[in-house]
């Protein structure tokens, strides 16, 4: 049965108007996305490691994965299809008053009919800004948001976040990748490490593709044979140019991308 309407739940159950006051007001917690297809993710494991790092560095609690599982099955029973899904991690145990006080999570789970992703080349602008706590996907948003809206007034598709030297981090929901000619690089800086990308990178390993992590200045990037950017939701999306810098647009870099992200297995809750 595909999806009629949007699904939000917590805890396992339909979620109400006062169960989400305090995320709402708090602004506190954590989440993951992911792509279903008939009831089956690619990287569900990275997914779940993700939510557990980001409750004991957020909460100094434990998150019960197997209990996340059957949340998650419960929600996708009986659906087929493309299906996009959120898992948010927050609690409503945590007191502003004493942050640092250890909370019990609480699992918040959002199940949308999945739109296909844009395929158009993306125009990058640079911003010296860099996330707080980098490493997690924390449900801090505001300043992604404000900086693609800036990037966009002056003609812009999105933001890629540089550091004071130039040096690239990440885009506003984008990891960035590069092809120097020989192989796939990856810039060396906080970011958060997305399971688009650590899949990708699993695949080009498989694949026998040279890979390397270095410091990467947008002011060097002349050079480059490919830019792509990817997320969970989106494999491998080619970049057209940063600020002023135009790149090629190798329609045989994105294929090689695809073929290695999908030789990562499937997998069920």
């Amino acid at each position: 049965m595909s999806l009629n309407h949007d699904i939000i739940e917590l805890n396992g159950e339909p979620a109400q108007l006062e169960d989400l006051r305090l995320l709402a007001q708090t602004n506190y917690g954590h989440f993951t996305v992911m792509s279903v297809l008939d009831g089956r993710v690619r990287g569900l494991d990275l997914h779940l490691d993700r939510l557990q790092e980001g409750t004991r560095e957020l909460f100094a609690s434990e998150l019960d994965l197997g209990q996340v599982r059957t949340y998650l099955r419960n929600a996708l029973a009986g659906k087929s299809g493309a299906i996009s899904v959120r898992i948010t991690v927050f609690s409503l145990a945590f007191d502003r008053a004493r942050p640092g006080a250890a909370a019990v999570p609480d699992v918040l789970i959002g199940v949308s009919r999945a739109v296909p992703s844009p395929t158009a080349p993306l125009r990058l602008k640079s911003f010296r800004y860099q996330r707080e706590l980098a490493h997690i996907k924390h449900v801090g948003t505001f300043p992604l948001f404000h900086y693609r809206r800036l990037a966009q007034s002056c003609g812009f598709d999105d933001a890629l976040f540089v550091d004071a030297d130039t040096g690239v981090s990440e885009a506003a929901i984008w990891n960035i990748g590069f092809h120097d000619g020989d192989g796939v690089v990856w810039p060396d800086a906080p970011q958060l490490a997305g399971t688009g990308v650590r899949l990708l990178q699993s695949g080009l390993h498989r694949f026998g593709i040279s890979q390397t992590t270095r410091h990467v200045r947008v002011d060097d990037l002349g050079g480059m044979s490919g830019v792509f950017v990817c997320n969970a939701n989106t494999v491998a999306r080619p970049v057209a140019c940063i600020d002023n810098i135009g790149f090629p647009l190798c329609s045989d870099l994105i294929a090689t991308l695809q073929r290695a992200y999908a030789s990562n297995p499937w997998q069920t809750p």
